[in-house]
């Protein structure tokens, strides 16, 4: 059999639920008609003080950042060799000339060239 734990009992002050019992856990009950009957019973000996509302300062507005333009790009093949160097550059529509290109220079035992689409910057003139 395990040890019993000296764990607090119920009927004992150190008991969680005992000590719900014992705090006021309740808001505080308001008399309205007692607080109104005080106030109107001020308005009459004229000792009121009305509160003017505070005015609010008007929140900064965040800067809006400029959104990033990307620039524009244009698709081309080109013809790479095994270190992934450009060996040359074809527009998108002569990928036939650009397998022509790779199928050359790899031809006779040399190193083998590969097609690949790329993006590349449209430069403005």
């Amino acid at each position: 059999m395990g040890h019993r734990r000296n764990l607090p009992r119920l009927g004992d002050d150190t008991h969680p639920l005992a000590l719900l019992e014992t705090e006021n856990m309740a808001r505080k009950v308001v008399n309205r008609k007692a607080l109104r009957e005080e106030v109107e019973a001020a308005e009459a000996a004229g000792i009121t003080e009305k509160k003017k509302p505070a005015k609010r300062k008007a929140a900064k507005r965040k800067s809006r950042s400029k959104e990033v333009v990307e620039p524009p790009k244009k698709l081309v093949w080109t013809v790479r060799n095994q270190a992934g160097r450009v060996v040359a550059t074809f527009e998108y529509h002569d990928k036939d000339e650009a397998d022509k290109k790779a199928d050359a220079l790899g031809k006779d035992g040399k190193t083998p060239h590969f097609v690949q689409r790329d993006r590349l910057v449209i430069e403005a003139d």
